[in-house]
């Protein structure tokens, strides 16, 4: 994709929806953190559903630990791989408050430095909780960019380096979120919604459909 068409294309989105959130339900920064890391490999309807009551107990990092594994894994046993999840965030838990002052780190490298936090889930909470201009690549953000062509890539974090290049710094603070919302309701995997998509002229998608009549 051209810079012209890029420009276009997040403008495109930017209007359609000027204040894209994460679909993820959290209270602070510490839930935010919580539910990103439960959901890998899960949906953000799952890990909601699971959150809603947990949320209601614990919203900071003595509270998880005074819950426990046990406990947790109860909250969250309806998530995939929770088991390891649960140990994960007892272990962060337990690092924040003794590393960190119970608070989240405010750089990509402490936050990677916790159990279970990966460079994608690191880039959320700083463009999240933090505002920080991150690219969070998931499985939704890496379709798009390379389905398009806008920064084509092997691994996530070629594509992200190339989309922090190509993406217009003004769209930036809210680029993953509208790439992820794209993906996740219009530019599908298995079905992309072509005839319907708004960026469908822009999009290097040789296999997108003909256009509605």
């Amino acid at each position: 994709m051209q810079p012209q068409d890029i420009e276009e294309f997040f403008r495109r989105l930017a209007k359609e929806k000027p204040e894209p959130k994460t679909e993820l339900n959290y209270v602070n920064a510490y839930t935010l953190l919580i539910a990103v890391v439960l959901s890998a490999q899960a949906t953000d309807l799952g890990v909601n559903k699971a959150t809603q009551a947990l949320f209601t107990h614990v919203q900071m990092p003595k509270q998880m630990l005074a819950l426990g594994e046990a406990s947790l894994k109860k909250y969250v046993k309806t998530i995939g791989l929770y088991n390891a999840k649960a140990k994960n965030i007892i272990a962060l838990s337990k690092i924040l408050v003794e590393k960190f002052g119970g608070e989240i780190p405010r750089t990509r490298e402490d936050l990677q430095s916790l159990p279970g936090v990966g460079r994608k889930t690191a880039n959320v909470i700083l463009n999240v909780a933090y505002g920080e201009p991150t690219m969070a690549v998931d499985t939704h953000v890496f379709r798009v960019a390379n389905r398009t062509g806008m920064a084509k890539g092997k691994t996530p974090e070629e594509v992200e380096l190339k989309l922090m290049k190509v993406v217009p710094k003004k769209y930036m603070p809210h680029a993953h979120h509208w790439l992820i919302l794209h993906g996740r309701y219009t530019c599908k995997a298995r079905t992309p919604l072509c005839p319907q998509c708004i960026v469908r002229d822009l999009c290097g998608f040789k296999e997108k459909t003909k256009p509605p009549k």
